[in-house]
């Protein structure tokens, strides 16, 4: 097998070997992590091509673990003087051994996700930006209310080699793309936006068809319309609908952050403790799958070269593991999940989500519309805010409806959902067959790195939630 950092730079691959191995042998853990990246974006407003951009960058990272402590040294020079300089450094914080070594390697057991296809290379510059043009213009020609249409599209395509001390090497293939489509409609004085996004680890074929992207179009334009005739939210607490998909962005916030290995080892989360306790309602169960074929939070192996699993976080209510990396594995005696990752060469890997979701149930949405005397039905969120220790959250809703005596009414603007995750769990009172992944567009932030992740849920009810009403 061809390989980008060993035949195509001065590297070697045996004396890479050598400095890794005497760089990592007083060491409880650690690896060398070699990245390979290629990376475009257009974006298309106002009527006309506004940015197109590529961007290629290559780098190393060296990481050597004590206890819990690590060092890391990282360069954009794939050079074997480069590769001692930060052997160097990582050994010049080294005190002696931590007390807890590291079990050897993962296991090759993970089939490849994506083939070495490179999905900037299949499509021509004019084609991408050809795209664009006729989103804007067809975007334009759905409805007169269309004042403004914004379109993006970006790709990368990134190869990562990790290496460990003994030899084992490593090697994942990681394609992205994703479409954006933004339009904003006005009546009057009045306008508002709406937008929608989509993509996963995949070629630029599926999101370039006719059908997909006019799809795109049609639903920004859809929740634009929607905008235009909603009214203010509600306050207080009362019962809330969520509905299916992206909405659970809500449960990887207030839920999935405070299910990785760290926070919980330091005792710093609102979870910590409580394994084998009762967490949630019957019937939640939250799974973190990073092996589900061209999802965006899915790889063949983690940062650290662990294969991606399907693990099963809470499981009928009761909490049942957490998401691991190698050292907080190791500190607290559990095997890792493959949940070690990181934002580039740059970082040192973290516990972090993959595909993150909560499973269905056997309800139909209506059943759980229907029920609600007094209520909300949320179906798209923007952004939150979430404090890790308590898993309190606000999320603002993008597309909201009333609920009044079991009916759907009007469209509401400017409403938040306040409450803490442990608490929203344990009032989930029905859950409905209707789950889905979100479409493609989910990036997770953590001390600083950000990374792209899947979300997804069914149509929940829950009993009690604080609903804020910014008024007009």
């Amino acid at each position: 097998m061809t390989s980008l950092f060993f035949d195509k730079t001065d590297l070697d691959a045996t004396r890479t070997q050598t400095i890794v191995d005497d760089a990592l042998k007083d060491s409880d853990d650690g690896e060398l992590f070699l990245e390979y990246s290629q990376s475009e974006a257009f974006v298309f407003d106002d009527g006309r091509l506004k940015t197109a951009s590529y961007d290629v960058s290559q780098g190393f990272g060296l990481r050597a673990v004590l206890g819990e402590t690590t060092a890391y040294a990282h360069a954009s020079e794939l050079s074997e003087a480069a590769l001692k300089r930060a052997a160097s450094s990582v050994q010049a914080v080294k005190t002696g051994k931590g007390g807890v070594a590291a079990d050897g390697g993962p296991a090759r057991t993970n089939k490849s996700l994506y083939t070495d296809d490179n999905p900037l290379d299949l499509v021509p510059f004019e084609q991408k930006t050809a795209l664009l043009q006729e989103i804007n213009e067809y975007a334009r020609s759905s409805d007169s209310r269309v004042r403004q249409v914004s379109a993006s599209l970006s790709g990368e395509w990134v190869v990562v080699e990790i290496m460990r001390p003994g030899g084992l090497i490593v090697r994942d293939v990681r394609p992205l793309v994703r479409l954006n489509v933004s339009v904003t409609a006005g009546e009057g004085d009045h306008q508002e936006s709406g937008s929608t996004g989509a993509g996963g680890r995949e070629t630029y074929s599926r999101v370039m068809a006719p059908d997909f992207w006019k799809a795109q179009v049609d639903e920004a334009l859809r929740m634009a319309l929607v905008n235009l005739r909603a009214e203010p939210a509600p306050a207080g607490e009362m019962e809330v609908v969520l509905g299916s998909g992206w909405t659970g962005v809500l449960l990887h916030e207030a839920v999935g952050h405070g299910l990785e290995g760290d926070f919980n080892r330091k005792k710093t989360s609102a979870f910590a403790g409580l394994l084998g306790e009762k967490v949630a309602a019957d019937g939640v169960t939250v799974i973190d799958d990073g092996t589900i074929e061209g999802r965006r939070g899915s790889l063949t192996v983690d940062d650290e070269g662990t294969p991606t699993s399907r693990n099963v976080l809470i499981e009928d209510g009761v909490l049942k593991g957490f998401m691991q990396d190698r050292l907080n594995a190791r500190l607290m005696g559990v095997a890792p999940t493959g949940n070690g990752r990181r934002e580039s060469f740059e970082h040192a890997p973290l516990p972090r989500m993959t595909n993150t979701f909560m499973l269905g149930g056997d309800k139909e949405q209506e059943e759980l519309i229907s029920s609600v005397k007094d209520g909300v039905f949320a179906v798209n969120f923007a952004g939150g805010q979430v404090d890790i220790t308590s898993g309190k959250f606000v999320f603002n809703c993008t597309e909201a409806y009333r609920i009044q005596d079991g009916k759907l009414g009007a469209p509401l603007k400017n409403a938040a959902l306040i409450g803490d995750g442990p608490t929203v769990m344990k009032h989930v009172s029905m859950i409905a067959n209707d789950f889905s992944l979100d479409p493609g567009i989910g990036v997770c932030g953590k001390a600083g790195q950000g990374v792209p992740v899947g979300v997804g849920q069914p149509s929940i009810k829950v009993d009690r939630l604080t609903v804020g009403g910014a008024g007009g």
